[in-house]
């Protein structure tokens, strides 16, 4: 696996969307993505309360891709740099050369095909820029559309992974999928 460096940020775009930095600009967008309860109906998270509670978010975000902890992308289309969702790579583990997808879209998007065509774009990052030799997944039991959307992006449920995770973990409701790199 490469070393973690996200200097300079790896901007990613598809046919119809970018992929670019969270930025304090985005603070109003952010609070309506972790405040909304459909958005937050199958994630494991404290809800937004405040702008404040988004912006120290954010600052936590930045603060993590500046320390090559994390990637985490804001998804935009390609007519509006306003937030419409957002895809990550967590738990980035170099020995193991594995990390962890997450995700979520603004509850306007669901249902149109934004992950669909954002989530090979991300594997292919993680594949040739991390050269991760594995993508873990976690959604939550009942989360039909990120099961899918797993599914058609060639992820299986991976029970020795589980094994692992839940010694480290409470994964209660949650399933682990992973896509194993070739």
């Amino acid at each position: 696996m490469q070393s973690l460096n996200f200097t300079p940020f790896p901007f990613l775009s598809t046919p119809r969307f970018q992929l670019r930095p969270l930025a304090l600009t985005d603070t109003e967008d952010v609070f309506i993505l972790r405040s909304d309860p459909r958005v937050n109906q199958f994630l494991d998270r404290p809800v937004a309360t405040t702008t404040a509670d988004a912006r120290q978010f954010i600052e936590m975000i930045q603060d993590g891709i500046a320390n090559n902890k994390w990637i985490y992308w804001v998804i935009t289309s390609k007519d509006n740099d306003q937030l419409i969702g957002t895809i990550g790579l967590w738990h980035i583990v170099p020995e193991l050369e594995e990390a962890e997808v997450g995700y979520e879209l603004l509850a306007d998007y669901f249902g149109k095909g934004v992950m669909l065509e954002v989530m090979p774009e991300v594997i292919r990052y993680a594949r040739q820029q991390l050269q991760v030799k594995r993508i873990a997944a976690l959604p939550a039991v009942g989360n039909e559309r990120s099961i899918k959307l797993l599914e058609r992006n060639h992820f299986t449920v991976d029970d020795a992974l589980r094994a692992r995770l839940e010694k480290e973990d409470d994964l209660i409701n949650m399933l682990v999928y992973s896509l194993i790199m070739p």
